[in-house]
């Protein structure tokens, strides 16, 4: 059996986790994302941010965070957005078992200044958790 993917959730699927899906990818990680409460589009200003590190993601399509992504998942983090009032209990309890949190600002609505910065903390945590022991145990089991 395939390894499951390191899945990243934010609300809108339209920036953060995104951004962290492209990141884990180029650092050769199995990677999905999705949110909650997902936009019709990614967010402009994202597809802008990470232009500027040669990822394109202009064709990505914000995806409906469903069950089965969960259960497929060997590992989950979300990006600072209210699981809990978005997502049915027996989701939460299934994600809760392989569920990393990153507190991490929404770009929505703000400059490219801003989020840049925001940009440049989701590349950092990512090449974090591709180098984490105990992550990468928690990926290979």
């Amino acid at each position: 059996m395939a390894k499951g993917p390191v899945l990243f959730v934010c609300v809108e699927n339209a920036g953060r986790s995104q951004m962290a899906e492209a990141f884990a990818k180029k650092h050769g990680m199995n990677a999905r994302s999705a949110g909650t409460i997902p936009s019709a589009r990614i967010n402009p200003t994202v597809v802008d941010a990470m232009r500027e590190r040669g990822i394109d993601i202009s064709s990505n399509q914000p995806k409906i965070l469903t069950p089965e992504l969960i259960r497929d998942a060997r590992l989950v983090v979300t990006m600072g957005c209210s699981i809990e009032e978005a997502c049915p209990k027996p989701i939460i309890a299934q994600m809760r078992k392989k569920l990393i949190e990153w507190h991490l600002e929404d770009p929505k609505g703000k400059p490219l200044g801003e989020v840049r910065k925001i940009r440049d903390e989701i590349e950092s945590k990512v090449r974090d958790l591709s180098t984490s022991t105990e992550v990468l145990h928690l990926l290979s089991s």
